[in-house]
């Protein structure tokens, strides 16, 4: 029989699990600030779950140019942009979305850019 102190909660994690999520969370801070350096020095994103947890980081450069990563979590990817000191928007459309620069790759596939794709010419 379990007493109240051998108890876990679901949504808790054992304490391996939450480091790797650390790390995780500060590698996708990394990856955000290495794309807001590249695309004019800043970066905007706003965040949307994906499905089966996960959440999409979609960031806008002070140039236009935008990309996506991908979080294990909302709260991973609202901890990464806090981390890379990104400001973030709750939709992305209005001002977020005037921002956009699209160029002849995002015409031809019409899927949009991942972080670390081709760039536009």
């Amino acid at each position: 029989m379990l007493s109240m102190a051998d108890t876990q909660q679901a949504d808790e994690q054992p304490a391996a699990a939450t480091g790797k999520a650390d790390k995780r969370t500060t590698r996708l801070a990394q990856q955000i600030r290495a794309f807001a350096r590249s695309h004019g020095g800043t970066a905007e994103g706003q965040l949307a779950h994906i499905g089966r947890g996960r959440t999409r980081i979609a960031l806008v450069g002070a140039n236009g140019e935008w990309g996506n990563l991908v979080a294990d979590s909302f709260d991973s990817a609202k901890e990464a942009a806090a981390q890379a000191g990104i400001t973030l928007q709750d939709d992305f459309d209005g001002e977020l979305a005037a921002k956009v620069r699209t160029g002849p790759y995002e015409w031809s596939r019409m899927a949009g850019i991942q972080v670390g794709g081709p760039a536009n010419p």
